[in-house]
């Protein structure tokens, strides 16, 4: 049952309406409190590796989660969603961060407009089989987001 509840974001899938845009903001204030406690370099490598352990634990929790919700990718799992949004901050530019609310408003909401249109390569992704159906959407979006957030915030 924890996988589960880690898939959710610790509850954060539950939220209705819109459970995806609740597990972004989670993340997006979760990195919102992270960027005044260490420079920007390291706060971008505390990112990434963040979005590889969260990547990580969403293949392997995700399966359990659609098993327990009886659909194949369940609006609850938001990790792929924490995933994404903390890889499109990550991609920031450090100059992003001197505002750090404007910068992450700005990945948060790229991101969201990637992950819910899901143009090509992104809806392709969930075509993948189990948990990397579930989680590589979401970081291609990231991925993207994250890009375009640099060239317009850089």
């Amino acid at each position: 049952m924890w996988r589960v509840h880690v898939s959710t974001w610790f509850g954060a899938g539950c939220l209705r309406p819109a459970p995806g845009t609740w597990g972004s903001i989670a993340a997006a204030l979760l990195a919102l409190a992270l960027v005044p406690l260490c420079p920007a370099d390291t706060f971008r490598w505390i990112m990434l590796a963040a979005v590889l352990l969260v990547t990580a634990l969403g293949v392997w929790c995700a399966p359990a989660a659609a098993a327990h919700y009886g659909v194949e990718d369940p609006s609850q799992v938001v990790i792929d969603e924490v995933a994404g949004t903390w890889l499109a901050i990550a991609l920031l530019p450090a100059s992003a961060l001197a505002m750090p609310v404007f910068g992450i408003a700005v990945a948060f909401v790229l991101f969201r407009v990637f992950d819910i249109a899901k143009p090509w390569p992104i809806g392709w992704c969930e075509h993948l089989p189990g948990g990397w159906g579930i989680m590589a959407d979401d970081i291609v979006a990231g991925v993207l987001a994250g890009l375009l957030a640099a060239a317009l915030l850089g």
